[in-house]
C-alpha cells in the first residue's frame, strides 16, 4: 500500500495554525483528513475548536478523526504518545487520504519529522511537507511572536540561557524546516510593512520555499497539501540549532494550566481583566471558551499578548457543562493570583 502523506503545521502560539486547519477541514474537497492536535495545556481547547467546524460530525466516528496529545509538546512526548497514536491511525489507513499534525507553539519540528524514520512508521507514512505559519503583525513590530516582550528582555539580560529560552532559535528552526511559509495576520499591517516582512523572510528560508500571505486560514488545499517532499529522507537540507543534541527539554518555567469557572461573563469585561493580567504576568497565550449570559452559543476566545479575538463557535449542547474554561500559557505563572483576578 502507498504511504499516507502527513502535513506538519508548525508555528508559534497564536500564529494561526488552528484557524488554518479549521479552514482546511471545512474546505476539504472530498479529502478524508485525520487531524492530530498537539495541545500544550490541560484541556483540549484547540481540539474543541477543530471539532466545532462540524465537518467531523458527518462521519461515523466523529471523535476519532481528531486525536490530541495533551501531555506537552510533540517533540518531548513523541515516544510516549506519538507512536501509539500513529499506529492507531494506520489501522484506519484505508479510510484516510492524508494526516495533518498541528504541533504545539513550543515544538521543534525536526524531532517530529525524524520519528517518521522509525521502522514502525516509515513503511506506512511519510512527511509530505512542513508548513510554518508566522505572524506578520508581530514581525512588522520586530518580534517573532506578539507575546514575548518580557521573555526577550529576560533572554537578552541572561547570557547563560540556552535552548530552553532562545525563541529566535526556535523560529529559525521552524523556518529552516519549512516547505512553505504562510504569512498570517497581514491584514493588520499596511502594504509596505507586509512587503518588508516578506522580503526579510525570503532572506531567512532556503531557495525555493515560498512565502504566501494567508488571511483567516483561507488557502486552497491544493496549495497546502501535496508537496511530495518525503521530508524525513531529506533532513540534511533542513539545518537545526540542535542537530548535535540527542534530545532537548523546554524551559521548566514555561507552564500552562486551565481555569474552570461556573459563572458567566460579559465579553468586554472579561477581556479587560485578561488584558490587565497580561501586563502583570508573563502570559504568552490565553485561549478557551466562555459562557455568555443569555447566549445559546459558547464564545471561543484567544489572546496573544494584548491582542484578543473571539467568535461564537457552536451552540452549547445538552451534554455540555456550561462553564467558562480558560487555558493560560506563560512563564512562572501565579495561578492563585490569576484565578482571583478573573473570578
Amino acid at each position: 500500500m502507498h504511504k499516507i502523506p502527513v502535513t506538519v503545521v508548525t508555528g508559534f502560539l497564536g500564529a494561526g495554525k488552528t484557524t488554518l486547519i479549521r479552514h482546511l477541514l471545512q474546505n476539504n474537497r472530498g479529502r478524508r483528513i485525520a487531524v492530530l492536535v498537539n495541545e500544550f495545556g490541560e484541556v483540549g481547547i484547540d481540539g474543541e475548536l477543530l471539532r466545532s467546524c462540524q465537518i467531523c460530525d458527518e462521519t461515523d466516528e466523529p471523535d476519532r478523526n481528531i486525536l490530541e496529545l495533551s501531555n506537552g509538546c510533540l517533540c518531548c512526548t513523541v515516544q510516549e504518545e506519538f507512536l501509539p497514536t500513529m499506529q492507531q491511525l494506520m489501522q484506519r489507513r484505508d479510510r484516510l487520504d492524508c494526516i495533518v499534525i498541528e504541533t504545539s507553539g513550543l515544538a521543534l519540528p525536526k524531532p517530529l519529522v525524524k520519528a517518521f524514520r522509525w521502522p514502525e512508521i516509515c513503511t506506512q507514512a511519510t512527511v509530505d511537507g512542513v508548513v510554518t505559519v508566522v505572524d506578520c503583525e508581530a514581525l512588522a513590530n520586530g518580534q517573532v511572536v506578539g507575546a514575548l516582550e518580557a521573555l526577550e528582555a529576560q533572554r537578552r539580560a541572561d547570557e547563560s540561557i540556552e535552548h530552553e529560552t532562545p525563541i529566535e532559535e526556535l523560529f529559525e528552526d521552524q523556518l529552516a524546516c519549512a516547505d512553505m511559509v504562510l504569512l498570517a495576520k497581514g491584514d493588520r499591517v499596511d502594504a509596505s510593512s507586509q512587503r518588508r516582512v516578506i522580503q526579510w523572510l525570503e532572506g531567512q528560508i532556503k531557495s525555493g520555499v515560498k512565502v504566501i500571505p494567508c488571511q483567516q486560514g483561507e488557502i486552497s488545499p491544493e496549495i497546502l497539501l501535496g508537496f511530495n517532499a518525503s521530508v524525513e529522507d531529506n533532513l540534511g537540507s533542513r539545518p537545526s540549532h540542535h542537530d548535535d543534541e540527542e534530545e532537548h527539554d523546554h524551559d521548566d518555567d514555561i507552564q500552562s494550566f486551565c481555569l474552570a469557572l461556573d459563572r458567566v461573563f460579559d465579553p468586554a469585561e472579561l477581556v479587560a481583566r485578561l488584558e490587565a493580567l497580561v501586563k502583570q504576568q508573563e502570559i504568552y497565550r490565553i485561549k478557551g471558551f466562555v459562557d455568555i449570559p443569555g447566549k445559546a452559543m459558547r464564545l471561543a476566545i484567544q489572546g496573544v499578548g494584548q491582542r484578543f479575538d473571539s467568535f461564537y463557535d457552536r451552540p452549547w449542547r445538552a451534554t455540555d457543562r456550561r462553564q467558562t474554561q480558560l487555558v493560560f500559557i506563560g512563564r512562572n505563572l501565579d495561578r492563585e493570583r490569576i484565578a482571583a483576578s478573573v473570578s
